[in-house]
């Protein structure tokens, strides 16, 4: 056979085998479906929560907007001074084991897995606002700046508002990170951002995508999202289960309390540990936060082990006294005999064993809750 004969028999096979490549390319970074659940619900060009919900006015929200993120409030609902953190540096986040986390403040916290790290809902930001002169301050530095921050994997978001979706975070993370993994529609901001479209994975509740052989499900959450008067739902909001191997977490974003979190624990349960939002609560929105006795029974719903409160410590986005959310939550799990680990921003948690972590939020912390210590504060 001759040299031509033979050129003409490897073109289309390495044809073949470059799409072939491609294709596989193509099922790494593409969301996959889970026919086990319902997507979300959608109408009118807007997204919608599995329950009816009431829905706000642009006067109502203009109101909200005033009265809980710019005027003044009572002085109590954000420490006196700069609460104190473990400060980190890069190198000991490097050299950290495998199946650690650190929570950085609100909903922002760092995993380590398989060597690799992911970030959930990156704020960076001196005020979780639309404009950096006014709006909720934050209590503390975060222990970890973001340009110290190591090599992403991945950055989780959960949905659009100010204090999760930081635009200028985004923006220095858009060269940084390998992925982004977001609700429906969350993912066209990043791109105009300068996010690179490849970098970007969006996913409908119920699907789910892998990076690094970490499995990443986007589950429901009984939530709104919006960046200003009129853009209200036009993208999705979610939780998210994170599975390698055999360690389940679980972080709930923003949300209410819903039958959805027992839906989750049945098909993904039970979690070694549950991120859960427990602070920002407030009766005027009773179904899109949770009090601190929800946020238990939602982790009990979700067959979780131990259970680490989020969105908390770091910005005053209600009336309640800032420590308010922490000596709830203890209270309760004592009464409840939930696990639970309180640590302080910039402390590393192992996942295979948390720890209790103290009350970091008191004048005068005491490391390691006693069983007494907690019967003595849930009897207040």
């Amino acid at each position: 056979m001759t040299l031509q004969a033979n050129s003409r028999l490897v073109r289309p096979l390495w044809g073949n085998m470059k799409s072939f490549f491609m294709l596989g390319v193509l099922l790494l970074i593409m969301p996959m479906a889970n026919p086990a659940g319902e997507p979300a619900p959608q109408r009118d060009g807007r997204f919608h929560n599995q329950a009816s919900l009431p829905q706000d006015g642009v006067l109502k929200k203009l109101r909200i907007g005033l009265k809980y993120l710019f005027l003044r409030k009572p002085p109590e609902t954000r420490p006196a001074a700069a609460i104190s953190v473990q400060p980190m540096t890069r190198q000991q986040v490097l050299d950290a084991p495998d199946h650690s986390l650190w929570r950085l403040g609100h909903s922002t916290v760092l995993l380590k897995l398989r060597g690799r790290f992911f970030i959930t809902d990156p704020v960076f930001a001196e005020r979780a606002s639309p404009v950096q002169w006014a709006g909720p301050l934050r209590f503390h530095a975060p222990p970890l700046a973001l340009d110290d921050l190591p090599p992403l994997a991945a950055v989780i978001l959960s949905h659009d508002h100010f204090d999760h979706l930081d635009e200028q975070a985004i923006r220095v993370l858009a060269s940084r990170a390998e992925r982004f993994l977001a609700p429906l529609g969350v993912g066209d901001l990043l791109i105009e951002w300068g996010v690179p479209a490849a970098k970007v994975t969006q996913l409908d509740w119920w699907q789910e995508s892998e990076v690094g052989g970490v499995r990443f499900v986007a589950t429901p959450a009984q939530h709104f999202s919006g960046r200003g008067l009129f853009d209200s739902n036009r993208t999705l909001w979610a939780s998210w289960v994170v599975i390698d191997e055999q360690l389940r977490i679980f972080f709930s974003g923003d949300t209410g309390y819903f039958d959805g979190f027992a839906q989750i624990g049945e098909r993904y349960g039970p979690f070694d540990l549950t991120l859960i939002e427990t602070g920002a609560y407030n009766l005027a929105w009773p179904n899109v936060h949770m009090q601190p006795e929800q946020s238990l029974q939602a982790h009990l719903d979700l067959q979780g082990r131990w259970m680490l409160p989020i969105h908390n410590g770091t910005f005053a986005l209600s009336m309640h006294r800032w420590q308010e959310p922490f000596e709830r939550i203890v209270a309760l799990a004592a009464a409840a005999h939930v696990r639970l680990s309180t640590p302080q921003m910039g402390e590393r948690v192992s996942l295979d064993s948390p720890h209790e972590g103290q009350n970091w939020w008191q004048p005068r912390p005491v490391r390691g809750r006693s069983r007494g210590a907690e019967r003595s504060v849930a009897a207040r």
